[in-house]
């Protein structure tokens, strides 16, 4: 487990918070949830942060549900703000993503990962959260950054302005997966 530093993670809680969402409601404080009633939190909500992402048009805010999953359910991992994540990889990165292993390498230029987001505020009530993306690049495009580029699309579907370096500082974390985080082993779902 990584440990990402308390300013970073501070930060990421602050930005791209989005409203509440009412209808989808939890009796139970987040961290009392049991693994199903976050699935049904997500069920809850899913639709909706889907829609909310694809309403500007954005690149991939239509595509990415069709790509591949990379866990069973949303999982808070304590990097994006302790939301809860679910990540989505397309087919250019999928089988390399799967493998979760250090001794994968760099993943193959072209792949992209789409982390939808959500979390529960003091009432416990679900908020919509961001979609994050990261793109890897062909070398030589985005070194500095480990040949990833970042970008985060607000529940409203309008992209935020975000820092390239904030993001890369916090995946640096990271450096010997190739910059990306995995969800929990307990939830991952594997290659074959």
């Amino acid at each position: 487990m990584r440990t990402i530093p308390k300013f970073m993670i501070a930060g990421c809680a602050m930005m791209f918070s989005g409203p509440a969402f009412a209808a989808c409601t939890s009796e139970v404080a987040k961290d009392d949830l049991t693994d199903e009633q976050v699935v049904e939190l997500y069920d809850c909500i899913r639709d909706s942060l889907r829609e909310g992402y694809a309403k500007e048009g954005g690149q991939w805010t239509s595509d990415y549900p069709s790509w591949g999953e990379t866990s069973s359910q949303p999982v808070a991992a304590g990097t994006h703000g302790n939301r809860f994540l679910i990540t989505f990889v397309n087919e250019t990165g999928h089988a390399e993503y799967v493998k979760f292993s250090d001794e994968r390498g760099p993943m193959p230029a072209g792949s992209v990962l789409a982390k939808e987001s959500f979390n529960l505020n003091k009432k416990n009530q679900v908020q919509k959260g961001p979609l994050f993306f990261m793109e890897k690049v062909a070398a030589g495009n985005a070194d500095e950054y480990g040949n990833w580029v970042y970008s985060v699309v607000q529940p409203n579907g309008k992209p935020a302005k975000i820092s390239q370096k904030f993001c890369h500082d916090c995946h640096g974390a990271f450096s010997d997966q190739d910059s990306m985080g995995y969800p929990d082993e307990d939830y991952r779902i594997t290659s074959q």
